[in-house]
């Protein structure tokens, strides 16, 4: 139980408001370019739908997950973190990830507009 509660700490309730930049120009297509680039590896799309599927992961289950190296998967967990589509909070000697919504949103909402 306890761990749970450490989890969700890092993985705040989704901020619902909406997203009111544009989704043309060319703002727009360099955050475009830059999200799909943070999601341009089989690997890191692996990884967001795990992290999608679950309120909260630690690296060590993400691994568990992939199969890939332990030092692998954190090169894309931090390619993730860096794009800002992902968290991730010190736990200990733990690292619990999580999706960022609003970012996630602004991908969908970015890719629409094309």
């Amino acid at each position: 139980m306890a761990a749970t509660a450490q989890a969700s700490a890092c993985c705040p309730p989704p901020n619902e408001a909406p997203d009111l930049r544009p989704i043309e120009g060319p703002d727009a297509d360099e955050e475009l370019a830059a999200l799909a680039k943070a999601m341009g590896h089989p690997a890191r799309v692996q990884i967001l739908r795990l992290l999608v599927r679950r309120s909260s992961c630690v690296c060590g289950d993400i691994v568990d997950e992939l199969p890939l190296a332990q030092s692998t998967v954190s090169q894309h967990l931090k390619v993730l973190k860096d794009s800002g589509l992902i968290r991730g909070e010190v736990d200990g000697p733990r690292v619990c990830y999580c999706v960022e919504p609003r970012a996630l949103r602004r991908l969908k909402a970015l890719i629409g507009g094309l």
